[in-house]
């Protein structure tokens, strides 16, 4: 029979060095993104979408919208608090614009004007015959939505996602929904 050998001093230490990198290797990472995420560090600035991101998990309901059917798809919701002004008309068109701007992706998103006050006759006029497909929804104003019309982008699980004022870019707020879109396997 043969006798084990046992390796030397310097096989060992090279084993030892190994073991040491290939933990370094995979806790190093994990260390170092806890200590980016405690310390807040190299945390970068930017940030990819224009509007006001909404991440507390807020729905439209939280905003007074009376809605009581689900949908499965992206909405650009449009709130007016107060009487449908100009700005509100034109946040209205926006919203069908930015609809069909997203080609053939427009099946997965769909417009709606969420309200307080009656709309003006002539605008109700111009919204059965221009706008078919806008849903129109009661509002409660309460303290969430201000007094201005604003534009909001609502997730198909019902979450509120990001908002924009009436001075908002359409473009950008195109960008954001596409890339949303793409981002997404919902909807």
């Amino acid at each position: 029979m043969t006798a084990m050998t046992l390796p030397d001093s310097s096989a060992r230490r090279r084993g030892r060095v190994q073991l040491l990198l290939i933990l370094g290797m995979v806790l190093g990472p994990m260390l170092l993104a806890t200590a980016m995420y405690k310390l807040q560090f190299w945390v970068p600035d930017g940030r990819s979408y224009h509007g006001d991101l909404i991440a507390t998990g807020q729905t439209p309901a939280d905003l007074g919208v009376q809605d009581d059917k689900a949908s499965d798809q992206w909405q650009l919701l449009v709130t007016a608090p107060e009487t449908c002004t100009s700005d509100c008309q034109q946040l209205v068109y926006l919203a069908r614009q930015i609809n069909i701007g997203l080609g053939r992706e427009a099946s997965r998103a769909e417009h709606a004007l969420a309200f307080a006050k009656p709309l003006p006759a002539q605008f109700t006029g111009l919204l059965d015959k221009d706008y078919p497909r806008l849903q129109r929804l009661g509002l409660t104003p309460n303290q969430h939505t201000g007094a201005q019309p604003q534009l909001w982008i609502v997730d198909p699980h019902g979450n509120l996602v990001l908002r924009y004022d009436a001075k908002a870019n359409g473009k950008s707020i195109l960008k954001d929904l596409q890339l949303l879109l793409k981002l997404s396997n919902i909807g």
